[in-house]
């Protein structure tokens, strides 16, 4: 499995930017795509979930409202709309995959945040936020 993430740059105060996780070696389409950040000094935190075969998706609390996640399956692709962008967005951006497992169909809102639980990283994007 692979994962690329692309569509980082520098936005100002307000601005938008849409991210794009490109999806390989996937033998199935039951498989969640996850993005997470990472600011210097901080903790990596999750931002958006979304379920490839079915379409589910979640958002952490700061981006909701501002930020969709979307899926183009055919295209092996997920994308991060983020509008409204804010200083605090300012994060390397990481797509991460999760292959599915029994415990998601009842669970998986309550531990989709938690890193560790995914099991593919792509490499990050930068996201520049000016004031």
């Amino acid at each position: 499995v692979q994962l690329q993430a692309s569509g980082g740059g520098l936005v100002q105060a307000g601005g938008s930017l849409r991210l794009s996780c490109a999806a390989s070696g996937f033998t199935s389409d039951d498989y969640a795509i996850g993005w997470f950040r990472q600011a210097p000094g901080k903790e990596r935190e999750a931002v958006a979930y979304i379920k490839i075969n079915g379409g589910s998706t979640y958002y952490a609390d700061p981006v909701k409202g501002r930020f969709t996640i979307s899926s183009d399956n055919a295209r092996n692709a997920v994308y991060l709309q983020m509008n409204g962008l804010r200083s605090e967005d300012a994060a390397v951006y990481y797509c991460a995959a999760r292959l599915s497992r029994a415990l998601d169909r009842v669970r998986v809102s309550t531990f989709w945040t938690r890193a560790i639980m995914w099991d593919y990283w792509g490499q990050g994007t930068l996201v520049t936020v000016s004031s």
